[in-house]
């Protein structure tokens, strides 16, 4: 594992929030980031990160995007101003154009996916800390493009926002291709509730068929 550089407020290691509603995966990070940075909390909500935030002033913050409480936008808007000097580094299972897109505009510094090694997560630490922008080729091509107006960001947003946090989980995997049973099995809800998501997904968006939803998310890039 490569040596982190230290704090810009001296030479101490790296502070560092982890932040994920999930704990399993809170420990598994902290597992193979804390030998070489210092997690100074951890939290699993909107509310309890603007508070360990708040408490413990770190270098940086691994955001997850999805979480109760409105998700890491949320929790950019309720702290950025209120702490300038801290830096947000998203960590995420998505690699939605959305998702990327919206939590960079609420001041982000990069944004990575979960499927990152300990040794690349600890260079994009780093990176971040030290004023840099990080993403994976990808995920930089999307917000290229949203700044050079080849997406749509605010179009997006708007029929994004007819649709609940779950909807939108069902949407993606609906529109990738999965059946039924298998974003039953994905999200650990029945299949009724899939079909009533699915249900509510199209005539929100005014679609007939679930063709019609995977070409009206791939013209977006939501997949």
């Amino acid at each position: 594992m490569t040596e982190a550089t230290s704090s810009p407020r001296g030479p101490q290691p790296l502070r560092v929030v982890i932040v994920d509603d999930h704990a399993m995966f809170r420990t598994g990070v902290r597992a193979e980031i804390e030998p070489v940075v210092t997690v100074v909390a951890e939290a699993e909500d909107v509310d309890s990160a603007v508070a360990r935030i708040a408490e413990t002033s770190p270098d940086v913050v691994l955001l997850d995007v999805h979480m109760p409480g409105g998700g890491g936008p949320e929790v950019l808007r309720r702290t950025t101003t209120r702490h300038p000097e801290v830096r947000f580094l998203a960590l995420s299972v998505s690699d939605a154009a959305e998702d990327v897109i919206g939590v960079i505009r609420a001041g982000a510094r990069g944004y990575v996916t979960k499927n990152i090694s300990g040794t690349e997560l600890l260079d994009a630490i780093d990176r971040v800390a030290a004023g840099d922008a990080v993403f994976s080729p990808r995920l930089a091509g999307f917000v290229l493009d949203a700044f050079a107006g080849h997406i749509e960001v605010a179009q997006v947003d708007s029929d994004l926002d007819r649709l609940t946090e779950r909807e939108r989980e069902v949407m993606r995997l609906i529109a990738r291709g999965y059946a039924y049973k298998e974003v039953a099995k994905e999200l650990f809800i029945s299949i009724k509730t899939v079909e009533t998501h699915v249900s509510s997904v199209l005539r929100k968006l005014q679609l007939s068929s679930r063709h019609e939803l995977t070409r009206w998310a791939n013209d977006r890039r939501l997949i």
